[in-house]
């Protein structure tokens, strides 16, 4: 064996080891607490369709959350607490294929969401016709995303926030449960995005307003046409045709008969004016 390619071989054995000792210890991090998280654009994909997938994973993670951490710090049993949101994470990404999840945006949902958790549950309590604690679960989750989407994301339109919500619920909640979440946040989109909100309605009013006169216009063109037609079904009207052609009458023909009476009679008297003539040249 040559020394090039012994040199080859322990180089890549060395890569190896420093890969494999970088993943340990970011794992380790993260179990700690410590989340170091590669928030780069060249990490994760960043399409509408690997956003959709974060949301959905998100969702998954907060619903386990919520379950565990959550509830026993809310019941004070503190002592039960060993799942927190970067451990979810941490789990989640060992155990599933994510390359084509926003990984960034997965993690900023499990970071920032149990973080802003009591002012999002206290927005979400504003719209809500019962106490939060007897949501369901799976509900709760996706209130949680849209009301940060709201608050936090303003790059994404609140059609869009609620169109996803609709969306999370279809694939993991129940069947009615989709018009509890859009009546929340349609409200609180109501309150946190007034400016899209207003510009939206201004443009659905130009939109129609515009339909409108165009409308106008078509029943404008359409009006001299059926004058023209109306004034040409009149002028035909006044025009003779076969069913409105004046009829011969009785006198017009009376003047045939006479005609033909007259030749009858010519005829008469010229076969009387013959036979006179025959008498005479037999005598």
């Amino acid at each position: 064996m040559t020394d090039q390619l012994k040199r080859a071989i322990s180089a890549a054995k060395t890569a190896q080891d420093n890969d494999q000792q970088a993943e340990a210890t970011r794992i380790a991090s993260s179990s700690a607490g410590d989340q170091t998280f590669d928030m780069s654009e060249s990490s994760y994909k960043t399409s509408h369709t690997a956003i959709r997938k974060a949301r959905r994973f998100a969702m998954q993670g907060l619903y386990e959350w919520l379950v565990t951490d959550r509830r026993f710090d809310i019941d004070g049993k503190l002592g039960w607490k060993a799942n927190a949101p970067h451990d979810i994470a941490a789990r989640t990404r060992a155990t599933n294929a994510m390359h084509t999840v926003h990984i960034g945006y997965y993690h900023e949902m499990m970071r920032d969401i149990p973080e802003q958790i009591e002012a999002l549950d206290a927005l979400i309590s504003q719209h809500l016709d019962r106490d939060i604690n007897k949501l369901d679960t799976v509900e709760h989750a996706i209130l949680l995303i849209g009301a940060y989407e709201l608050q936090n994301r303003f790059e994404i339109p609140y059609k869009v926030i609620l169109d996803e919500a609709m969306k999370l619920n279809n694939h993991f909640g129940a069947t009615d449960a989709h018009k509890l979440i859009n009546a929340v946040l349609d409200r609180m989109a109501v309150e946190l995005r007034v400016i899209e909100i207003e510009a939206d309605t201004k443009a659905n009013l130009r939109t129609s307003q515009k339909a409108a006169a165009k409308q106008s216009e078509a029943q404008a063109v359409d009006t001299p046409e059926a004058a023209t037609v109306e004034t040409a079904e009149t002028d035909s009207d006044n025009q003779p045709t076969a069913s409105n052609k004046p009829r011969i009458s009785a006198n017009n023909a009376s003047v045939k008969r006479n005609s033909a009476s007259k030749a009858s009679a010519n005829i008469s008297e010229f076969k009387a004016n013959k036979k006179d003539a025959d008498a005479k040249s037999q005598d």
